[in-house]
């Protein structure tokens, strides 16, 4: 046991003390952290203040005065005012309280919803003759916009109203619409109050054309959009949609970055070794036994690490949004827990393609089949997530080695299994750890002194049986 500790300390000293792990490993925390801070300012730095025309044809005549009053500065602030409160309201109750914990804040929240929405432009609507030429009316728009102590001027865009846009065609079952050229660059927020005017205008007249009150229309058709409320086991509370997609998909980052990282490391380390030559030197101090089992816990103390590090940054941005009261602990407990059952496995196929191989090149082939199995959870995310407690979730969850990533799905879900599946679960991921253990050995054993010929999964599979 003691070589074998050895064994595993020398692997993880010679993988962390590189400055290409130790840049990798805080890169990801560094480019956060930048975003962090250079983020906020760009969002505060609001787009200039824009005073133009919008060119109207239009052959009805009815669109002009509704549009006209639509656009004007005191109507369009008083749209972003009412925007501004939904998106109050809609913020998490938590993320209120730490905004107005401090009056920094605070601040910062409200100048990046206003830069967000940006000044409300000085839109002036120009109506044409209805038989103007549209192409002299469209040259403006291909012109450099003036400017002027930060505010454009100039045509932004040209409107033209289709005839039986308010009184449909005889014969025809649908209305017209309208046709919008928008001048180069345009800021894709007053483009989208120019098309709500149009809209509203259009209606408007159709609503006047067919004697209807539009008061009342409007009162129809309009369903207030309500927040549901999840119900389980503990009790009911708000649902939380951003959360319930983002937690599944954190626990599975967390999970494959881990094992991945650190199966390759593994992977890399041990084809160094075996062309070097250095794994002779090894396997005259220690068996191959406790070879491969020192690189294999040598390289889950690397992953260890990295699902620490990464977690922990996943818990502080929790707390600092007083929102760590969401996550259930205990599936932190599960998700260490699930880390050394798919590590173990995956590493062990890991040791085994790396002592068959004599360079990378040669591993990539035997890696496919590795690869796909990992990435099959991530394919059946969405299915697994929709629906956690179907026929096909909770079988797939018992099937090594995908269960593992499987289960844990299930369990961020807002459904999660019975905790009675989640233990037998583990127990089935521990009886595929110990198969992968025994196939790995028998092929590392072999395979480790072996050159020439890159082998197939074939004869991996006869090195076992002859092991």
């Amino acid at each position: 046991m003691k070589k074998v500790l050895h064994v595993a300390l020398r692997e993880f000293l010679a993988t962390v003390a590189t400055r290409g792990f130790i840049f990798g490993i805080l890169i990801t925390p560094a480019v956060i952290a930048v975003m962090i801070v250079v983020m906020p300012r760009l969002m505060r730095e609001g787009p200039p203040k824009v005073e133009g025309e919008v060119a109207l044809i239009d052959p009805t005549g009815e669109v002009a005065e509704h549009l006209s009053e639509y656009l004007r500065p005191e109507r369009i602030a008083a749209r972003r005012e009412e925007l501004k409160k939904k998106i109050d309201d809609a913020t998490p109750e938590a993320l209120r309280v730490v905004a107005a914990t401090t009056p920094q804040g605070s601040s910062a929240m409200r100048q990046s919803i206003d830069a967000a929405l940006g000044d409300a432009p000085k839109i002036e609507v120009r109506t044409l003759d209805s038989g103007s030429d549209l192409e002299q009316a469209k040259a403006p728009l291909g012109e450099k916009a003036g400017t002027g102590r930060g505010v454009e001027r100039g045509r932004l865009a040209v409107a033209v109203v289709h005839r039986d846009a308010v009184v449909r065609a005889a014969g025809q079952d649908k209305f017209g619409s309208y046709d919008l050229y928008v001048r180069g660059k345009l800021d894709d927020r007053i483009e989208d109050e120019i098309k709500g005017g149009l809209k509203d205008a259009i209606v408007a007249a159709r609503i006047r054309a067919s004697g209807l009150d539009r008061a009342l229309v409007e009162a129809v058709t309009h369903v207030d959009r309500i927040k549901s409320r999840t119900v389980t086991a503990e009790g009911e509370s708000a649902t939380n949609e951003i959360f319930n997609v983002m937690l599944p998909a954190g626990f599975m980052v967390l999970l494959l970055v881990s094992v991945l990282t650190s199966g390759q490391y593994l992977l890399t380390t041990t084809v160094e070794e075996k062309s070097n030559r250095v794994v002779e030197v090894l396997l005259s101090a220690v068996s191959p036994m406790e070879l491969m089992v020192g690189k294999i816990l040598g390289q889950m103390a690397v992953g260890f690490l990295i699902l620490i590090l990464y977690a922990g940054l996943g818990i502080a941005a929790l707390v600092s949004f007083a929102m760590l009261g969401l996550l259930d602990m205990k599936l932190l407990i599960f998700l260490l827990l699930f880390y050394v059952l798919s590590y173990f496995t995956i590493a062990a196929l890991m040791a085994a393609i790396g002592s068959a191989v004599n360079e990378m090149r040669e591993a990539q082939t035997l890696m496919t089949p590795v690869m796909l199995l990992i990435m099959i959870p991530w394919m059946l995310w969405m299915p697994i997530t929709r629906d956690p407690n179907s026929t096909f979730s909770t079988v797939t969850s018992f099937i090594p080695p995908i269960g593992n990533f499987v289960m844990l799905l299930r369990m961020t879900s807002t459904s999660p299994p019975p905790l009675w599946q989640a233990l037998l679960s583990l127990v089935v991921g521990a009886v595929g750890v110990v198969a992968a253990l025994w196939f790995a050995a028998k092929v590392f054993r072999i395979g480790l002194l072996m050159f020439g010929k890159p082998p197939t999964f074939r004869t991996l599979i006869r090195w076992a049986r002859m092991a």
